[in-house]
């Protein structure tokens, strides 16, 4: 399957899904002015997966803020991961930084919505 790599902007994440190297990540801010057009793809490219995932899927965000409508998109990729996780391994790591009460908040939010294995991950 092919990697896809999207690069970060003022407005938008890093991501990269790299399922050779086991390598699920998105990193920075999601402030897209359109949400739909910048994470439709990525929606579309973790169903494609997991259609053909591996056996285990270490997924990572790092993400600093997003926004309601990046919410939405956030919940959906969990979904898909919770899905995944009925038949491969999966782990949800979120990141956030200590001194940052709303990202850990979401975190525990999002952990509560999902049987995936979720580990929050506390950024010093």
């Amino acid at each position: 399957m092919n990697t896809l790599i999207i690069d970060a902007t003022i407005q938008t994440p890093y991501i990269c899904f790299d399922s050779e190297n086991n390598k699920f990540e998105i990193t920075g801010k999601s402030l897209p002015e359109d949400a739909d057009e910048f994470y439709l793809p990525v929606l579309d490219w973790l169903k494609k997966y997991k259609k053909q995932a591996v056996n285990q899927t270490f997924f990572h965000f790092k993400i600093d803020y997003f926004n309601t409508s990046s919410a939405r998109y956030i919940s959906a990729m969990i979904k898909i991961l919770d899905e995944l996780s009925a038949n491969h391994t999966v782990k949800i790591f979120w990141h956030y930084r200590k001194i940052d009460e709303d990202m850990q908040s979401m975190g525990e939010e999002y952990f509560e919505t999902t049987k995936v294995d979720f580990e929050l991950v506390e950024i010093k």
